[in-house]
């Protein structure tokens, strides 16, 4: 209970997105990216501090910084814009000065081993270059930030090394004591325990957790740290970071607030919109069961799970979608039962007698044993093909035929002949690809011929189902936008990645045809 006591009721959260999450393995931020996620991060997620580089890496990562604190001090964040600096004879102090950042996280040796075998230093002679450091820091009107580097092994091997630079540092100007696990060996007991010590021999001060994922204890021990007094933690979107990453920030915003009943000024529902500009901007793909943020995780896929949500939620927990700026989704396939079918077709508008919906369950499970990909927006499709019902979603785009060729060294072409709403059309392009080529050619059908605009494409992707040879089936998946604002994904299937992704076309088409019909 002792732990339990010395717990914040709010915790401070510090993004290192842009500093630690930076280091990992090929990943690079370009400056109008790191501006942009520091401004979501700030204006939208709401985390209460923001690192967002190393001092002395680059010129541009100089140009990066400076663009974010001049929008900081615009916007009254830069009291919350923090700089990795280092014991350098002042040097990152400078560096970080001419950015216009007024708040240096100062890294130090935290373990003897880093002290004498990195630095080849004494303890005395690490902390009397600290000290000078810290005096010019406060010359400069800084705030300081003391990070202890591989402080979780110090605990280990070397504690009385760590109070030695405590005792050392305990009367400074420090605001905060930032512990890293910079080696992610922590288990959640030993976190704690060592956590606890730190807080007791020195009440006043403030610890900031730092955790690494190595043994994927980075939430868990994140919790324990909360627990035992800790007032920051440090977290990555996406948990981005060195060899197996940081905290993710979902995760710990999620945990901390359920588990330990703390308070933190993250703004929930902006997480998931986070996480795609840095999964997008980073290039790294989050894991569709990553928690929180990733695509599967609020999909339903057993029916017997839907069949429990409609008899008063039996299958949910505090993990709400809507919590998070997402919604509960039910997955169709050889699993999904009448159940999930049902939740389906309930969200799409349709009724259909129980005899229709077995008909329509064994079409479905029948695709899921050929491993084809059945979404919420093929149901109308498969409802129209299994029942052969006239009030199913008309095909109001119909494509007649087309021809699409590919020359080396030339520019691919398209032809083809469409039916929109009764009346035939007939249009030609050229394009970099032959499905660039293809959706040219139907741009120009609604432009010249229907003077509408065609819907945006936001994002295309391409995959080969489990244990796909050059034969098999291509899963494409298409995110559209139309001029409303409104979002729509398709999915084609085929053996031609080509044909796949013209399938999603036309999806999307009586999707978006259907909705202006229903309008008029």
């Amino acid at each position: 209970m002792e732990s339990l006591n010395k717990m914040k009721s709010r915790i401070e959260i510090m993004d290192s997105t842009l500093r630690d999450g930076e280091q990992t393995n090929g990943v690079s931020f370009l400056p109008h990216e790191k501006l942009m996620i520091a401004r979501l991060l700030l204006e939208k997620v709401n985390v209460d501090r923001l690192e967002v580089a190393s001092a002395r890496v680059s010129e541009g990562e100089k140009e990066a910084v400076t663009g974010i604190c001049r929008f900081a001090e615009q916007a009254g964040y830069l009291d919350r814009i923090e700089v990795l600096g280092f014991v350098d004879h002042n040097k990152s102090v400078d560096w970080i000065a001419d950015t216009g950042c007024h708040v240096i996280n100062l890294l130090a040796k935290g373990s003897y081993k880093h002290c004498t075998q990195q630095l080849h230093k004494t303890p005395e002679q690490h902390i009397e270059d600290i000290l000078d450091v810290l005096d010019y820091a406060e010359s400069k009107h800084f705030r300081v930030n003391l990070y202890l580097e591989d402080w979780s092994s110090g605990m280990i091997n070397s504690p009385e090394y760590v109070y030695q630079m405590m005792e050392a540092m305990k009367d400074t100007n420090i605001e905060r004591f930032l512990l890293p696990d910079t080696l992610g060996i922590l288990t959640p007991t030993q976190c704690e325990d060592f956590i606890t010590k730190m807080v007791n021999m020195y009440p006043d001060k403030r610890f900031d957790f730092h955790a690494h994922n190595d043994y994927d204890m980075a939430v868990a021990d994140s919790l324990a740290a909360v627990r035992c007094g800790a007032a920051g933690i440090h977290v990555t979107v996406n948990g981005l970071g060195e060899r197996c990453g940081n905290a993710p920030l979902s995760s710990v915003e999620a945990v901390l607030k359920d588990m330990c009943g703390v308070e933190t000024n993250i703004v929930e529902s902006q997480l998931n919109m986070i996480s795609r500009v840095v999964e997008g901007y980073s290039g790294i793909a989050v894991s569709p069961n990553e928690p929180i943020v990733g695509e599967n995780v609020f999909t339903q896929v057993a029916g017997v799970h839907a069949d429990g949500d409609k008899k008063d939620n039996l299958y949910s927990n505090a993990l709400k979608p809507e919590r998070f700026g997402r919604k509960r989704e039910f997955a169709l396939g050889k699993n999904s039962g009448k159940a999930n079918i049902e939740k389906n077709l309930e969200e799409l508008g349709m009724t259909l007698t129980p005899e229709q919906v077995r008909k329509v369950t064994q079409r479905i499970t029948e695709l899921g044993d050929r491993k084809e990909v059945v979404t919420q927006d093929d149901l109308p499709y498969i409802v129209s093909d299994v029942l052969n019902r006239h009030d199913a979603m008309e095909e109001r785009v119909k494509l007649l035929s087309y021809m699409v060729s590919t020359s080396y060294g030339l520019k691919p072409i398209a032809s083809l002949k469409v039916e929109i709403n009764g009346k035939v059309y007939t249009a030609d392009a050229t394009g970099d690809g032959q499905y660039d080529a293809f959706v040219k050619a139907l741009r120009k059908v609604y432009r010249e011929n229907l003077n509408r605009t065609f819907p945006r494409l936001t994002n295309y992707s391409v995959t080969i189902p489990p244990g796909g040879h050059t034969d098999a089936l291509v899963q494409t998946i298409i995110t559209w936008q139309d001029d409303n604002g409104r979002v729509i994904r398709t999915h084609g299937l085929d053996a031609d990645q080509t044909e796949a992704a013209i399938k999603a076309t036309f999806k999307m088409l009586n999707s978006f045809e259907e909705e202006n019909f229903k309008k008029k």
